[in-house]
């Protein structure tokens, strides 16, 4: 080997000791900085000729493992989907309260009964019922309450949507320039671990957002998926579109996120025909639209439920009861019936009018079975007012019937047969037509609607109705526009329904009580249905077909809901006696005294209530269900939190276990450099004391 030869290995020696040098301060620089992924500098033997005559040094590299990396991608998707519900039912627990809370729903509708039994214990003292018409109108306030709420937390929960739609718009520019940085400076043959390493954390941030399938091609670049298959990122660039309402609070509705094409500026330009529409996109964003679009509503959809099933259970005693002395006038509400409708009741009620000594004046007792299956409401009415004669009439105009004493000072009472009351949809004719209510809505008749088949719907032709079904993690799965035209009747809306698109999911039919139940098929449990837009009205009575089919307890009425406003202004006594319905005329028919019907009101509170599609159960027992789930919920939910974050810390601390600095290592690793020069270094001044020697011999 050449003088010159040798000096050349060693010089290239130098150079490669220098550069890993230079690494290794780079690295240790960076021992505390986030993300960064120590370099190594790579090294090969230089031949010419066959013969080894240096070192040739390489771009420094990242040392960095992509099962490990992906690992932490996947772990963050799972963890940002785990944080967002757990930190928004934690919010909702907290708009619920404590349980023993005085203020809180338990303790609300509990109230009721130790009212009413105090009732009972006080001889119906006008400060008792007082005290129980109040807790009424507090436990409606509070459910009403409780509804605010959560539609605002429904509209922080979109807020955020559109800002976490935001971030990873910026997030997927980022990336996409960066991408382009990478793929020239391989090109170049040039170091990429600066951008890399930025890309790197961008994308882990991403994943957090949204749970994304990340591929690294040949070029260097990285192409970005959804978990549920969406293209977001390969050599063009593509930006979410979101349309924000701006509205604080809940809607019935929200617009999808459209996934378009966008130019390196990140201006979104033409939709790729693709979107995001439920919780299977993962990450913070599938957490946020999972709490948005089912937990949320479904918990709202349960309050209603839990009002429907108070009001129906306060309600029936009311109507079954009276006072002493009676009300003139007893004012009922729209159930959405005309008068042409068909009546559609069994068995007898009797109706009285009765004295302000509770004597009765007249009384007739109306058999509907004997009207015939074909009678009308205005035949039911007819048939009141022949009973009554002079010292009563019955009324029925805009869909509101009402029953009144000739004289002012008698008063109208009435009574369910013992033997075969009166029945409609479970429901008994007072309670039906709303005439002795204790509980009223504007927005709903509070009982079943008891349509079959072959009733008129009463909608206007052209009037909609749009029907949601949404899966168990909140996708649309399907969506359908129900049109009215002239003479449909609800067993016509039912084909309508089986016969769309919903028909793929489950099947709808009446149920004995009259309103439209879904059964879903096996593949699509958990499924639940809504009504987001709604502009029809049954013969102009303002119930629309949500308010009538029971579809969702979202229509229970609650918004519009209070105790009548005669009992709490006290112009009108709640209805704690009972008529004696087989009084004769000029006989007591209202004792002096009489509070039986309170002890009604006490074991009706203590009776299971149909829920419908949400089975049977007390008041008290359905809300504190209702409650006990959100609190599990959100334990559970918390617990998920903690799980997945300390498995996205073990995955982080393995990739930085990998990839990361050690300095210990780094430190030892100089030595050798160190010793590497110092020893070319000693090559050099051998090979130049050579040339020395020879110009010397020279």
């Amino acid at each position: 080997m050449s003088i010159n030869s040798i000096l050349h290995s060693a010089i290239s020696g130098l150079s490669a000791s220098q550069a890993g040098m230079q690494t290794v301060s780079t690295n240790i620089a960076n021992v505390g900085t986030v993300g960064y992924a120590r370099q190594t500098v790579s090294q090969s033997a230089s031949v010419t000729g066959g013969a080894v005559n240096g070192v040739v040094v390489g771009e420094p590299s990242r040392v960095a493992d992509k099962f490990l990396e992906a690992a932490v991608y996947q772990r963050a998707g799972t963890a940002g989907a785990a944080d967002a519900t757990a930190n928004y039912l934690d919010r909702l627990q907290a708009l619920l309260g404590a349980p023993s809370a005085e203020s809180g729903l338990s303790s609300r509708l509990s109230a009721i009964s130790s009212s009413i039994s105090e009732v009972t214990g006080l001889q119906g003292s006008p400060e008792a019922v007082a005290l129980f018409t109040g807790n009424i109108q507090d436990s409606i306030d509070t459910l009403n309450g409780l509804r605010g709420d959560v539609a605002n937390l429904q509209g922080d929960v979109d807020s955020e949507v559109a800002d976490t739609v935001t971030r990873a718009n910026e997030l997927l520019k980022k990336i996409h320039g960066l991408n382009a940085e990478v793929a020239r400076l391989q090109g170049q043959g040039m170091g990429t671990s600066g951008p890399a390493d930025e890309r790197m954390n961008a994308l882990q941030e991403l994943s957090g957002l949204i749970a994304v399938s990340v591929r690294e091609q040949p070029d260097g670049r990285v192409t970005i998926d959804t978990g549920s298959g969406q293209v977001l990122l390969d050599r063009r660039l593509r930006q979410l579109s979101y349309a924000d309402s701006g509205i604080a609070g809940a809607q019935s509705s929200y617009s999808s996120i459209d996934i378009r094409f966008a130019g390196d500026d990140g201006v979104s330009g033409a939709s790729t025909g693709t979107r995001i529409e439920s919780a299977s996109v993962g990450g913070k964003l599938g957490g946020l639209l999972d709490m948005r679009d089912r937990v949320l509503p479904g918990f709202s959809e349960q309050l209603g439920q839990v009002f429907t099933g108070l009001a129906q259970t306060l309600n029936a005693v009311s109507n079954a009861g009276t006072t002493l002395p009676a009300p003139q006038v007893l004012h009922g509400q729209s159930n959405g019936l005309i008068g042409a409708d068909r009546l559609g009741f069994t068995g007898k009620a009797t109706f009285a009018v009765v004295s302000a000594e509770g004597t009765l004046v007249a009384k007739t007792t109306v058999d509907f079975d004997a009207l015939g299956s074909a009678a009308t409401v205005d035949d039911a009415v007819a048939a009141i007012n022949a009973g009554l004669g002079a010292a009563g009439s019955a009324g029925f105009s805009n869909g509101v019937l009402s029953i009144g004493a000739a004289s002012s000072a008698n008063g109208i009472a009435i009574a369910q047969d013992s033997a075969t009351p009166s029945d409609r949809a479970g429901v008994g004719f007072s309670q039906f037509f709303g005439l002795n209510n204790l509980v009223r809505s504007e927005t709903s008749a509070l009982v079943p609607s008891g349509f079959v088949a072959g009733d008129a719907t009463g909608f206007a032709a052209g009037q909609t109705s749009q029907v949601m079904l949404r899966g168990a993690n909140g996708s649309i799965l399907a969506s359908q526009t129900l049109t009215a035209a002239t003479g449909d009747t609800w067993g016509d809306v039912v084909n309508q329904l089986n016969s769309g698109d919903l028909a793929a999911y489950g099947t709808f039919a009446l149920d004995d009580k009259g309103r439209i139940a879904f059964t879903p098929k096996a593949g699509s449990t958990g499924a639940t249905i809504s009504v987001p837009a709604d502009n029809t009205t049954r013969y102009g009575t303002s119930l629309s077909f949500s308010a009538l089919s029971g579809l969702t307890g979202a229509a229970s009425g609650l918004s519009t809901a209070q105790v009548s406003a005669d009992f709490l202004n006290n112009t009108a006594r709640v209805p704690l006696a009972l008529l004696q319905a087989d009084a004769a005329v000029g006989g007591k028919a209202i004792g002096s005294g009489d509070i039986r019907n309170a002890n009604a009101f006490v074991d009706a509170l203590l009776a299971t209530a149909d829920f419908g599609k949400d089975g049977k159960a007390t008041v008290v027992q359905f809300a504190n269900r209702l409650l006990g789930n959100v609190g599990a919920q959100a334990s559970l939910a918390q617990t998920t939190a903690d799980n997945t974050s300390a498995r996205l810390t073990d995955a982080t601390t393995r990739r930085d276990s990998y990839s990361g600095v050690n300095i210990d290592e780094e430190l030892a690793h100089m030595v050798v450099l160190q010793n590497s020069y110092s020893a070319a270094a000693r090559v050099i001044t051998t090979a130049s004391k050579m040339y020395d020697a020879l110009l010397d011999m020279v």
